[in-house]
């Protein structure tokens, strides 16, 4: 079980960098905003804060997903750890949901990625407490 559960911290933590990645794209206009966020972005003004928030979560849930795999020294306690991340599980979850009901194809694609993103926390959550850390 140990083998899962590092494969989907490690496998989730890259698709998260990627995800930054993608939302610099957005930023620095390389892929235009009008795809993204469900067609509801009319300015550049509204597109760098979402996309300004949308890192800083993406980071924040890095940071908690370094912590629950061991990877750092600095750690909230576990149930914070767990509660935070069963929080996002319900976020994917629902945003699973909004993409599949999303105005662009592009964004529809996304479902996948929030889907995958929702198995790999669920993963990660059912992971059973080991003594050794």
């Amino acid at each position: 079980m140990n083998f899962i559960f590092n494969n989907a911290v490690k496998i989730l933590l890259g698709l998260l960098f990627a995800v930054i990645l993608f939302h610099l794209c957005i930023i620095t206009k390389t892929i235009p905003y009008d795809i993204t966020w469900g067609g509801r972005l009319h300015s550049d003004t509204e597109m760098y804060v979402f996309e300004a928030i949308s890192i800083l979560i993406n980071l924040f849930l890095s940071w908690i997903l370094l912590m629950k795999g061991y990877l750092v020294k600095y750690k909230f306690p576990n149930q914070i750890v767990n509660i935070i991340l069963w929080i996002f599980f319900a976020i994917f979850i629902l945003n699973t949901i909004g993409n599949i009901f999303a105005k662009t194809v592009f964004e529809k694609l996304f479902a996948f990625l929030t889907g995958f993103f929702s198995i790999l926390l669920w993963i990660i959550l059912m992971k059973k407490k080991t003594t050794n850390h």
